[in-house]
C-alpha cells in the first residue's frame, strides 16, 4: 500500500483528500505546515501532494527540503495558477502541478501516473522508514547507502518485512531459517541475530523503531 503525504493547511481540503485517497486504497499522512512536514518526511512515504501557501514557509522551500532528503514524486496542488509559478514548479523537478479547484478523479490519475513513473510501487522494493529492501537484488539500503548483512540476517529481515504489521512468533521465524551448514537455528541464536540486525539498521539499537519486540511472543515490523 503506497503512502501519500498531504502538505496542506486548509483542513477542509486535506480531510476531503484524506477520505478520498483512503477509499482508493492509499495510506495517508497529513501535515499542515513545514514544521509538521519535517516530522513526517522520514516515514515510509511514496508521494507528496504539496500546497504552495503554507503558514510557515513557501511550498517551493518545502519542495527543496524534501528532495534533499529523499527522491520521491512531488505534485504541487495549489490555488496559485500563474504561469511563472507553474513553470518554476515544473522546472524545479515537480512531477506535476495541479491548480485548485480540481477534479478528484483527475488528481487520482495524476497520482497513479507519478507513481508508475517513479517505479516505487514495484513489489520488488520494500521501504520501512529510512530502510529500503531490494528483493530482486537481495540488497538493503539505509539512507541510500548499502547495509552489509549476512545471508541469515537478510533472510530474517525479509521474513519480517514481507509480513508487515503481523506479529511473528519466534517459532514461526525459526521454522523458516537455516544457517549455512543446514543446522537448525535455535532460540538463543535468533536473539543474537535480531540484536545484530538492529545494530545495522536501527538509528538507535537500544530503542528500536523498525524491528519491534512483542514481549513473550516474537517480533514485528510495522509499515
Amino acid at each position: 500500500m503506497e503512502t501519500i503525504l498531504i502538505v496542506e493547511d486548509d483542513k477542509t481540503i486535506s480531510m476531503g483528500l484524506d477520505y478520498f485517497l483512503r477509499q482508493e486504497g492509499y495510506n495517508v499522512l497529513l501535515a499542515d505546515s513545514f514544521g509538521e512536514t519535517k516530522k513526517l518526511i522520514n516515514k515510509n512515504i511514496d508521494l507528496v501532494l504539496l500546497d504552495l501557501g503554507l503558514p510557515d514557509a513557501s511550498g517551493f522551500d518545502v519542495f527543496k527540503y524534501i528532495k534533499e532528503i529523499k527522491d520521491i514524486p512531488i505534485i504541487f496542488l495549489t490555488a496559485v495558477d500563474t504561469e511563472v509559478n507553474i513553470v518554476l514548479g515544473l522546472d524545479m523537478g515537480a512531477d506535476d502541478y495541479i491548480t485548485k479547484p480540481f477534479k478528484a478523479r483527475e488528481l487520482l490519475s495524476r497520482i497513479k501516473k507519478a507513481l508508475r513513473k517513479d517505479g516505487k510501487n514495484n513489489n520488488n522494493i520494500i521501504k520501512i522508514d529510512n530502510i529500503e529492501i531490494d528483493i530482486k537484488q537481495a540488497k538493503v539500503l539505509k539512507n541510500g547507502k548499502d547495509v552489509m548483512l549476512t545471508s541469515l540476517e537478510y533472510k530474517i529481515l525479509l521474513i519480517l518485512a514481507t509480513n508487515p504489521n503481523v506479529v511473528l512468533t519466534r517459532e514461526q521465524i525459526l521454522s523458516d531459517i537455516w544457517d549455512v551448514n543446514e543446522c537448525f537455528v535455535n532460540d538463543n541464536t535468533l536473539t543474537v541475530y535480531i540484536k545484530r540486525l538492529r545494530e545495522k539498521i536501527e538509528d538507535d539499537k537500544d530503542s528500536p523503531k523498525i524491528i519491534q519486540t512483542v514481549r513473550g511472543i516474537g517480533y514485528k515490523i510495522e509499515i
